[in-house]
């Protein structure tokens, strides 16, 4: 199975209030909107995220992406109005954790020390 592309999806309650706090996290609009219910945004030539509005299924997902600048990353998000926590040293890796409008936990990560 040759796999040309991954997406990960989300599901939302809103997707207009996702949207929003999605925009503050990727600081841009999503990239496609392909049909009712749907929004995306690319990484990339391979790799994107789907948020779906899913009311059932909302607030229950996970989504780590992994960062160069975690610090720097911090301080966008904070001056964006999200209110990230503080940054948490891990075994291996730095990381920030987040929640979504809908509970969604959105993990970012960067390896080593930030």
């Amino acid at each position: 199975m040759p796999i040309e592309k991954i997406f990960a999806q989300l599901a939302c309650r809103d997707l207009a209030q996702s949207i929003c706090w999605f925009e503050q996290l990727f600081d841009r609009s999503p990239d496609a909107r392909p049909m009712a219910g749907l929004a995306e945004w690319h990484h990339g030539d391979g790799a994107g995220l789907q948020i779906f509005e899913d009311e059932a299924h909302a607030g229950s997902g996970t989504l780590t992406l992994i960062m160069r600048d975690l610090r720097g990353e911090h301080a966008r998000l904070a001056d964006a109005g999200l209110a990230p926590p503080a940054i948490e040293a891990a075994d291996t890796t730095s990381l920030i954790r987040l929640r979504d409008p809908d509970g969604n936990l959105v993990v970012l990560a960067q390896p080593g020390r930030a």
